[in-house]
């Protein structure tokens, strides 16, 4: 299959198509729609490709003792787990509410679905793919079931080992050809020794025929930066608006300020990775007409003359004579001309250089 696939409708993720960029809205809303609603419009005005939330059926993703577990960091919502979780929670109506808002706004909409039955509440709000979170990742039974969906699927490598991630990318491949596996380390915030970077490089190593992204938690957007340098097709990071916010994500979201910064340092990146094919461009050629170096008469040499290396040097030369790099072709060859010392070897004087530099 090709490296390539449609993630949202027209829009392509993979080989040379521009990193997709999500907002990770996740819960740092506060539970307010208002508040959801002016970070999806933030999301917008910052260059972000999509918005996106955290959607889960709470007595699904947590059994009654994990929700009924005394919660009291500065961060809680309630005093227990399951009172907090239910404060960030959206409703279905509230999450087609915020769906038509991103769609009146032009940017993609979607969530982590958490557990089975959030996914299939994405599905029949028909989001243009899933999330998978890092806690999912190695939850293979809800990865079947939601690979079966056949929406593309981005899947977040947090916790996991590359063994876990082989068996992953199996699994998910068997039912589904469209996805993307992100580097992650689900740590907030997150300290650049533990970014790990580099697996990027080995996911791309190990899954060649996929898209490899990155999921990010670290302060400031260099980080990201560098992946897409080292060829993330998707980043992903969280965003806030005030990052003093109650909430355990807020210290390791980016504010809008960072978020556009982030966006114009992704494409300005893509700009410079080019090509990969080394040539001289055009944009050097006056500093070639100006500095490049050619070949010199370095004594004067007479008409009909076999030209050797000593009688040859390097120089920068008016007019600009045989390219530096073809010196050694010319020895052996009979100048047409008389060649004065310090004068310029062009090619036009050089009997039969075409026919040899051609061979």
């Amino acid at each position: 299959m090709p490296l390539t696939f449609e993630l949202c409708p027209d829009r392509m993720i993979g080989g040379s198509h521009p990193c997709y960029i999500i907002a990770e809205i996740g819960q740092n809303h506060q539970g307010d729609i208002e508040i959801a609603k002016k970070m999806i419009k933030m999301a917008k005005d910052c260059g972000a490709d999509c918005a996106k939330f955290q959607k889960c059926e709470l007595e699904y993703k947590f059994n009654k003792k994990a929700l009924e577990r005394s919660y009291t960091s500065k961060h809680s919502w309630g005093k227990t787990y399951g009172e907090h979780k239910r404060h960030l929670e959206f409703s279905h109506d509230q999450y087609k509410e915020l769906q038509k808002y991103a769609k009146e706004v032009g940017i993609h909409f979607t969530a982590s679905g958490t557990d089975e039955v959030a996914v299939e509440f994405l599905h029949t709000l028909n989001v243009p793919f899933f999330k998978v979170a890092s806690t999912d990742a190695n939850n293979f039974p809800y990865l079947e079931k939601t690979a079966q969906k056949g929406r593309p699927m981005v899947v977040s490598s947090g916790m996991q080992s590359m063994e876990a991630m082989r068996r992953v990318y199996q699994t998910v491949k068997k039912y589904n050809q469209n996805f993307a596996i992100l580097q992650c380390t689900s740590a907030y915030p997150l300290e650049a020794e533990d970014v790990n970077l580099r697996v990027i490089t080995e996911y791309q190593k190990e899954f060649p025929d996929i898209p490899i992204g990155y999921s990010g938690h670290e302060s400031g957007i260099s980080i990201s930066v560098a992946a897409v340098a080292l060829g993330a097709k998707i980043v992903e990071r969280h965003v806030t608006l005030d990052k003093t916010w109650k909430g355990s994500d807020h210290e390791a979201s980016l504010l809008p300020t960072e978020l556009a910064e982030l966006v114009r340092s992704i494409r300005l990146v893509e700009r410079a990775l080019g090509s990969g094919i080394k040539t001289m461009l055009p944009c050097e050629k006056p500093c070639h007409d100006k500095l490049g170096k050619s070949v010199v008469a370095k004594v004067k040499i007479p008409k009909g003359t076999a030209l050797t290396l000593d009688m040859l040097t390097v120089k920068v030369a008016e007019p600009m004579g045989v390219a530096a790099e073809d010196i050694f072709q010319l020895v052996g060859l009979s100048v047409l001309e008389d060649v004065g010392e310090d004068e310029s070897v062009t090619p036009e004087v050089v009997d039969n250089y075409g026919k040899r530099v051609k061979s």
